[in-house]
């Protein structure tokens, strides 16, 4: 194959894996969309429907180092194939779990969803950096992890406007309703999640298909064979996980009840009254050609969750400049201090700046997991590959922090419920210093 074939394939392939960077990043924070309408669907605990999270996020921690053991017998091609079936196979379980009101099965759908994006996230990103010379590997997987925040800003809108656009009957409501009625308001009510994700099944499976026809290099590195057991006794290394662990439970828990903390603090009303928030949410709803009015409250105001994946977007760029100039340790404190300077004062005030505040941690939530993960894994040599194995089992904490946020925001209200979050930005404030103090010396 001439330079010239190579160098179009290998764009072909990197468009193609970005996109897997999109679809992956745009599911996870769908399922943050869901979750509120589950709530009122099943009419439980804030504890009990943050499981949908839990069974999401458990399965990173079950197949972490299972997709590397698989990896390396069918190879990167077919393993991002078997992730999109299983992430297809997934979204297809929410037909049932919709049309009969079976929560377990939607347990089932997120954990064999979560599965499959497990693998791709294992596959995806070594693909990346092959595709192309040494030197651009880095801009590369930036640009593709760029295409990732834009599928979790983009994700709240979807989930706002057809998720969460149409309101939810009580049981007391359904059973007064004659049995045409109640029949009629199951099948719609099933249809508001089943349409969506039958859509992205299908997208998925395209996807699929195409890969499994493109030409891809096939390069695996045989990895070394030292175990797991050196890793555990690196302190380091295991503080980076317990940071990916804290930072990824307190990015999902802020983001799974968004919605839910700005109805406690009746904020509908106030964005209703106010012109310029009307305006903007109008805006953004005009694209899917959406308005607003009064009954769609939860609607309103899971559009502006978009601010919060959004940001991250934005600061992800900035970041990237800033830890070029300064030490990323430094910049981790830096960021991590201003997250918890938000939470305070969103827990301290009421209204707008309230709610400005609190979308405003996603900002700095930005250069949080790749800092963290590079930080990590300074100079572990042949035992990186491992190590990176380990950290992603550390994505685990997107399913038990979020558990005892819920169970706290039962218990005692989401003012209390946040300073468990704080306790996570602080952990990430003293590992960021600890390591720009480390790489001083």
């Amino acid at each position: 194959m001439s330079s010239v074939t190579t160098t179009k394939s290998y764009k072909s392939a990197f468009i193609f894996l970005t996109t897997l960077f999109f679809l992956w990043g745009f599911i996870t924070v769908l399922v943050d969309s869901l979750v509120p309408r589950l709530k009122d669907v099943f009419e439980m605990s804030y504890a009990k429907t943050v499981l949908v999270q839990f069974a999401f996020f458990v399965a990173f921690f079950v197949f972490s180092l299972p997709s590397g053991f698989i990896l390396s017998k069918i190879g990167y091609k077919k393993g991002i194939v078997l992730g999109l079936l299983t992430m297809a196979l997934g979204c297809l379980l929410f037909y049932p779990a919709a049309a009969y009101r079976l929560f377990p099965v939607f347990l089932i759908g997120y954990f064999t969803l979560a599965g499959g994006i497990t693998i791709l996230q294992v596959a995806a990103n070594p693909y990346v950096a092959l595709l192309g010379s040494e030197n651009g590997a880095s801009s590369r997987l930036n640009l593709s992890q760029a295409f990732n925040s834009l599928g979790t800003t983009i994700a709240p809108v979807v989930g706002a406007l057809f998720l969460l656009s149409n309101s939810v009957k009580t049981s007391e409501e359904i059973a007064v309703l004659s049995e045409i009625e109640k029949t009629n308001y199951y099948i719609n009510e099933a249809a508001t999640v089943q349409t969506p994700f039958l859509l992205i099944a299908f997208l998925i499976a395209v996807l699929a298909t195409i890969f499994a026809f493109i030409k891809l290099p096939e390069v695996m590195q045989e990895s070394p064979k030292r175990g797991y057991f050196t890793l555990l006794k690196n302190k380091i290394m295991l503080m980076g996980a317990l940071g990916i662990f804290v930072y990824v439970g307190a990015e999902v828990a802020i983001g799974s009840f968004l919605v839910n903390y700005f109805s406690d603090m009746n904020l509908a009303t106030v964005v209703l009254q106010n012109e310029t928030m009307m305006n903007i949410a109008n805006t953004i709803a005009s694209t899917f050609n959406k308005t607003f009015s009064g009954s769609d409250s939860k609607s309103l105001l899971g559009i502006f969750v978009i601010f919060y994946w959004g940001g991250a977007m934005i600061g992800r760029f900035v970041g990237a400049y800033l830890t070029k100039i300064m030490a990323p340790g430094k910049v981790l404190a830096i960021f991590a201090s201003l997250a918890i300077a938000m939470i305070l004062i969103s827990i301290n005030t009421t209204g707008l700046l309230s709610m400005w505040s609190i979308l405003a941690v996603g900002l700095f939530n930005s250069i949080m997991f790749p800092t963290i993960f590079t930080l990590s894994l300074e100079g572990l040599g042949d035992l990186k590959a491992q190590a990176s194995g380990l950290l992603c089992m550390a994505i685990v904490g997107g399913a038990i922090i979020p558990f005892i946020f819920g169970g706290l925001i039962d218990d005692f209200g989401f003012k209390t419920a946040f300073v468990l979050t704080i306790i996570c930005y602080g952990y990430i404030l003293f590992y960021g210093r600890f390591k720009a103090k480390k790489n001083l010396n």
